[in-house]
This record gives C-alpha cells, sequence and structure tokens, in this order.
C-alpha cells in the first residue's frame, strides 16, 4: 500500500467538497419518489433503512447497559429529559412546512416547501420502521402551512399558503392497504376566513377503524395563523368533521407558527410570531392554553426565550417543546419540558439536528408514544448547542421520546449522553478541549496561559486521560510526538519524539498514533509508519516492541502498519493493522492470542474491547463513506452503523467507544464532529459541531480525531485498564 495514500491527513482536500445532486420533482408530481426498505441489518441508505428499526421497533433502549427507562422520574419528581434520534436514512428530498398526521404506524406527509421555495403537491407515506418513503398521491392544489387532521377514513388539510394564504379544507383518503393507484385529494370545504401559519391538534381519538362513538367524541382545534393581509387570527376553531367550524375561544395573544398540544382536554400554545415590520419579526415566548370546554384561553407561562415554528409532543403528561427559530433568525436544537399540572419549563435536553418549521407527528408504539420530526429548515444557527447541518431545508427525519439516559429534566446538562468531562482531540485546530454536560468548553489547549510543548502541539491524533484524570496523554501524528500534560494545570510532565523529524532511531517516531499510560507507567504506541508496537518506559527507553518494521501482516514478527494498540485487563494489547485489514490480540512479548482477517473491512481503526468475546472498531475508509461495527474473535458481526447518505453518514470515523449507558460515542473525523449512536435503534442521539462545517467557534470543531470521557472520582470507563 502507498504510504502517501493511506495517511488520513492526505485525505482532507479530497474530501472538503463534496457535490450531492438531488433531483428533487417540481409541484406538478410533488416533491416525492418511492423507495423500499433494505434486507441487510444494520445497512441504511438516504431512502431505506432496515426493517424494524427506530424507536417503534427498537427492543428497547431500556435493554442497553447502565439504561433505564423512566429513571428520571422516580425519586426526583421531575419529568425524564428527551432522548431524540437522527433515523439511519432520510427522505429522498428536502421539505418543511408540510403537514403531517399519523396513519397506524406510519406517518402521512401532505405538501410543504421544497428548498426551492415551491409549494408541494405530494402526499407520501413515511414507514419509520422500514425507513421508506413512498408517494400516494397527490392534492388538490399544492399548498404549504397548513395544518391536517385525521376525519374517519380520510385527512383534512386546512388552508396553508400556495403562496397566497388560502380558506380551502382539502380531503384526501387515508391509503388503504395492498398498493392502491396514486389518489387524488379534493376540495371538500371552506374556513371561515383565508388561514396559513396555523396547528391544529385533536382531542380524542379519530382515525379509519375506530368506533364511531370515539370519531364521534373526537374534536380538533385550529389555533393561531393568520389571514395572508395583516391580521392574526385570534379565534380558536373546532370542528368534528373538516367541514363546519365554531370558534371555542380567543386567544389573549394571537400567534403564527405556535407549536401545539393537548393534555388532559386541554390545548397548549407555545411561542409563535406576533408581528412583523418589514424584514423584522416579533415573536412571543407565550404559553398559552385554551380550555373548549369553559371557552376561554389564557397565559399560564412563558418559554426560556421567543420562539416561533417549534415543535411539541405530549407525552406522558409532559409535553416536550423542540426545537424552533427565536430572535435573530437563529434555529435552535432547544428541547424544554413543560409540566401542565405545575407549570414549570424545565430543560430537557438537545435535538442532535437544529430544526425548525418541521412537520410533525406522534406514533404510538408498543414502547410508548414517540414524536416525530420531518424534515424542516435551518436559518442560522450559533452557540454552544449548535448542531447538525448548519444551514437549509432539511431531509433528516427525527424521533423524540422521554430519554433512556439523561436523567431528570431540569438538572445541568439534562438530557446530555454523558456526565463528567469530554475531552476531545480537534485535530484541525491543533488543540484540545474539554467539555462539560453542558457543553461548555472548560479547558482548552494550549492556551495564552498553557503555552505548547517545545516543537509546538501539532497533529493532536487522540488524547486519553490518565492517573485518574490528572493529566493527559497525547500523540501528535504528523509531529511523530508524545506529550503528557498536566490537567487542568498544562504543565508538560513528559515527552518523547523529535518534533517534525520522523524516524526510526531510538527516541524517534514516525506517525505515532493511539499512545496510553499502562499502570506501570511504561507507554505504549502504534508507531505506525515504523510499522511496529513500542512500550517507552518513563525514562523514555524502549522496554518492548512489536513488529520489526516490515510492513506485512506476520506477528509477531511484523505487522502491517498498526494504527492501534487498545490495552486490555489483562496486559495484552489489541493492535489493528490497515495493511490487509487484521486485528490482532498480542501480548506484551509478542504471542499471538487470536488474529482475524476481516474481508468487509477496508480501514480497521482503534478497536475495543466491550465484552468477554465482543469488540468494538471503525471501518475509517470504506468506500463513500464510514461505518462502525462490533465483531468477535471469530469474525461475527452482530452490530453496525452503516448510514450511506444524509446527515446520518458517518465519513472517515476514526474512534469509536461504548459508553457506560450503552450509547456508541464516535468522532467522525471528516465531517467534523463528534456523535453519539444509539445502537437499539441505529440513531444519532447527540452531536457537537455542524455537520461538514469546520470553525473554532465555540460549538464548532475541524477532524475531530479522539475523545476521551473523565467521570466524577477520576474514572475513565472507556479505558479501565490504563494508568
Amino acid at each position: 500500500m502507498n504510504p502517501t495514500l493511506r495517511r488520513r491527513r492526505t485525505v482532507a482536500a479530497g474530501l472538503a467538497v463534496v457535490a450531492v445532486v438531488i433531483v428533487v420533482v417540481t409541484v406538478a408530481t410533488g416533491g416525492f419518489s418511492s423507495s423500499s426498505p433494505s434486507s441487510a441489518r444494520g445497512a441504511a441508505s438516504t431512502t431505506t433503512s432496515p426493517a424494524a428499526r427506530g424507536p417503534a421497533a427498537a427492543t428497547g433502549s431500556a435493554d442497553r447497559p447502565g439504561a433505564q427507562r423512566g429513571a428520571g422520574r422516580r425519586g426526583s419528581g421531575l419529568p425524564d429529559s428527551a432522548e431524540a434520534g437522527i433515523e439511519p436514512w432520510s427522505l429522498p428530498a428536502p421539505v418543511s412546512r408540510e403537514a403531517i398526521v399519523a396513519d397506524g404506524s406510519s406517518l402521512l406527509v401532505l405538501g410543504g416547501l421544497s428548498s426551492s421555495g415551491t409549494s408541494a403537491s405530494a402526499v407520501a407515506v413515511v414507514d419509520p420502521q422500514a425507513g421508506s418513503t413512498s408517494t400516494v398521491g397527490s392534492l388538490a392544489a399544492p399548498v404549504h402551512d397548513a395544518a391536517a387532521a385525521t376525519e374517519g377514513g380520510s385527512v383534512s388539510l386546512f388552508g396553508g399558503g400556495s403562496p397566497a394564504t388560502v380558506d380551502t379544507v382539502q380531503g384526501f383518503p387515508l391509503p388503504g392497504a395492498g398498493g392502491a393507484a396514486p389518489q387524488k385529494g379534493t376540495v371538500a370545504g371552506r374556513l371561515p376566513e383565508p388561514r396559513s401559519d396555523l396547528a391544529a391538534v385533536t382531542v380524542g381519538e379519530r382515525g379509519a377503524g375506530r368506533p364511531v362513538a370515539a370519531q364521534k367524541a373526537a374534536v380538533t382545534y385550529l389555533v393561531g395563523g393568520y389571514d395572508g393581509q395583516t391580521t392574526y387570527l385570534p379565534d380558536v376553531l373546532a370542528t368534528s368533521d373538516g367541514t363546519h367550524f365554531s370558534k371555542v375561544a380567543a386567544l389573549p395573544v394571537p400567534v403564527r407558527y405556535p407549536a401545539l398540544a393537548s393534555v388532559g382536554g386541554l390545548v397548549y400554545a407555545f411561542g409563535g410570531q406576533v408581528r412583523s415590520s418589514g424584514s423584522t419579526t416579533v415573536l412571543t415566548d407565550d404559553i398559552q392554553v385554551v380550555d373548549p370546554v369553559h371557552h376561554r384561553a389564557r397565559v399560564v407561562g412563558h418559554l426560556p426565550r421567543p420562539v416561533f415554528g417549534a415543535a411539541a409532543f405530549a407525552l406522558g403528561g409532559t409535553v416536550y417543546v423542540a426545537g424552533g427559530e427565536t430572535d435573530g433568525a437563529v434555529t435552535l436544537t432547544a428541547i424544554e419540558a413543560f409540566v401542565p399540572r405545575s407549570g414549570r419549563v424545565l430543560d430537557a435536553g438537545l435535538l442532535p439536528q437544529a430544526d425548525a418549521f418541521a412537520g410533525t407527528a406522534t406514533l404510538q408504539t408498543s414502547h410508548g408514544p414517540v414524536g416525530y420530526l420531518v424534515g424542516g429548515e435551518v436559518a442560522n444557527q450559533s452557540g454552544p448547542d449548535q448542531a447538525g447541518v448548519a444551514t437549509g431545508t432539511l431531509s433528516s427525519v427525527m424521533w423524540l421520546r422521554p430519554s433512556s439516559f439523561g436523567g431528570p429534566a431540569g438538572r445541568p446538562g439534562a438530557g446530555s449522553p454523558f456526565s463528567g468531562t469530554l475531552l476531545i482531540a480537534d485535530r484541525g485546530n491543533n488543540r484540545l478541549l474539554a467539555l462539560d454536560p453542558q457543553r461548555r468548553t472548560v479547558w482548552q489547549y494550549p492556551s495564552p496561559s498553557m503555552p505548547p510543548p517545545p516543537g509546538g502541539f501539532y497533529f493532536p491524533d487522540d488524547a486519553f486521560f490518565i492517573r485518574g484524570g490528572t493529566g493527559i496523554i497525547s500523540n501528535q501524528e504528523d509531529n511523530h510526538t508524545l506529550v503528557q500534560i498536566g490537567y487542568p494545570s498544562g504543565r508538560i510532565l513528559w515527552q518523547y519524539g523529535h518534533a517534525g523529524q520522523p524516524g526510526a532511531a531510538p527516541g524517534y517516531l514516525d506517525q505515532p498514533d493511539d499512545a496510553y499510560l499502562l499502570r506501570s507507567g511504561v507507554v505504549t504506541v502504534a508507531d505506525a509508519s515504523n510499522n511496529r508496537i513500542l512500550f517507552i518506559s518513563p525514562q523514555g527507553q524502549v522496554v518492548g516492541q512489536i513488529g520489526n518494521g516490515r510492513d506485512a501482516h506476520d506477528p509477531p514478527t511484523s505487522i502491517g502498519y498498526p494504527n492501534g494498540d487498545t490495552p486490555l485487563a489483562d496486559g495484552d494489547v489489541l493492535v489493528s493493522e490497515i495493511t490487509g485489514s487484521w486485528v490482532d490480540e498480542l501480548t506484551p512479548a509478542g504471542r499471538v492470542v487470536w488474529s482475524l482477517h476481516l474481508p468487509s473491512v477496508d480501514y480497521p481503526s482503534d478497536p475495543q474491547q466491550i465484552g468477554s468475546d465482543l469488540y468494538l472498531m471503525c471501518d475509517y475508509d470504506p468506500p463513500a463513506e464510514g461505518r462502525i461495527l462490533e465483531f468477535t474473535s471469530a469474525g461475527a458481526i452482530p452490530w453496525r452503523y452503516d448510514a450511506t447518505g444524509g446527515d446520518a453518514m458517518l465519513k472517515k470515523p476514526s474512534l469509536a467507544e461504548r459508553l457506560p449507558n450503552g450509547l456508541v460515542m464516535v468522532n467522525d473525523d471528516y465531517r467534523d464532529r463528534v456523535v453519539a449512536i444509539d445502537p437499539a435503534t441505529d440513531s444519532i442521539v447527540w452531536q457537537y459541531g455542524l455537520t461538514d462545517v469546520s470553525g473554532t467557534a465555540p460549538g464548532v470543531l475541524s477532524i475531530p480525531d479522539g475523545f476521551d470521557l473523565l467521570e466524577p472520582g477520576g474514572v475513565t470507563p472507556t479505558h479501565p485498564a490504563t494508568g
């Protein structure tokens, strides 16, 4: 293998710009195309995912190590924080401002706005379990910013813009089983006045197959919106058939684009736009409650910030308000938990993707209700909480439910996948960052008060806490050095190698990778371009070596371009060889315990032991994207994450580690982010960094190439065998 081609640094220029072409069908035919599910477990594409994945079909995140559903409530009196995940598949085309209703286990998506700003007429079924999207017909007229509800065996679509605000109620039959021919919507009625930018919620149960009595008991309420001219409409309308309307209350604060949910027969409206003047949009943080029975509405609380275009889901008696856009056209990742019985608003976590003006609906599953955000928009992002695609119309699908790992809402860092301190080797920025669960940067190296070591701090490929969290060891891969740094003092404790001078002589390294401090004080490192594993004493003497420098798989005599040397609890090391795609367990003396060739892996990277015979590893450089896989020493692969498109796709991930709660954290090098993946749903549930955007501002990274976790008490749970 040509070493020039295999070095990670050489990939950056070629990956900096990737042109993705998506064909979007225009209004005449709608905005969706059909797709079908893949049959391979763990495989995914931009339009499909394996059958029976996602939160509705998962065996349950509560089965993961350390996870416990509902733990936030017990003993705290607080609701759970929220867990939100990006599905490992995406829509065939970006869309926002569409209307969505639940139809059994699927979502019916009606109309919306394309990324070019054109109203859509397509009606599509999104099946979250299969990860498929199929067009089932078209509306009578293209529309966006409408609201929808089911009425027996059909859907009513209320108002919207096309682009002018309309008073039309469009009807569309709920798709039947058996793949019926595409349907065409009809004009079923008229609203009392034109109305767009509204929201709808149904109180009571309604839908095809429901008893007649239950269908009659269900009422849909239309809240908010405006007439397309100057009037923000305060009237809350009720309908039980989609064509006849009555006023049940008036909002004290008329709004456009509120988030809407119902609990206990009451309707709650969160935020919204209250007026605009020229290019200035004025928003509110009001929480308004509508009591349809007593025909009154009032303000009952306030969100932490003004917002419009957010999503709201009533899950287990708590309303989770997610995303939206706030002042300054900043799109949010924030999730708030509103407790109707007390009126409290609590921090409940973050979306892994900022989102506003998404289509939203809630599906009832065997594991409880799950909220969905389909598509949406990102105007702009800023601050440490920014995440996901930086700007534009989205093709992603996200789900939201009470968290199995994030603890109770209202505590600092609610919803975070980790406690303690997360260390990130931000290689492209030549720095180390330490984050707390609230995503605040609590430490950065180097800094004006903590200068770099002699020879500079360049190309930090990995970094791990040492000595109970009182220090950090880092290898500077293309600076050919190792360094131990005091934490948090930043004092240089130990160095090895010659900065900027690769070599194989004593005291020299050539592209060192994965340096660990053992409990004995010896440092082990994969000296990659010298094709050897070195064991280096505190005095800087090589006290052990595996590999004679030849680039070939013949352990222990020779090993081919190693990039991993993970210490194991029994004193052995787990070695990954890029040449030939081998993983070996070797004793410090070089005896081969087992050796495995993985023909489906192109570039094994940094294997970790997570069970008695279970290992976790990245495939850094497969064709077009990166993968994560669990494997056994016999070559079985019980799980892999292999999204091949969209925001869920990884690009050259180099390190994956399983957290104590069962989530898998990954540094996704060439998408400029660190993510946490829920293996039970194959979903990204947490992200730090903007996807495909590099930078130094809070919340932004550049080619992060390593991370580590320090828990309270000086515990390093992902590498307990080190010093």
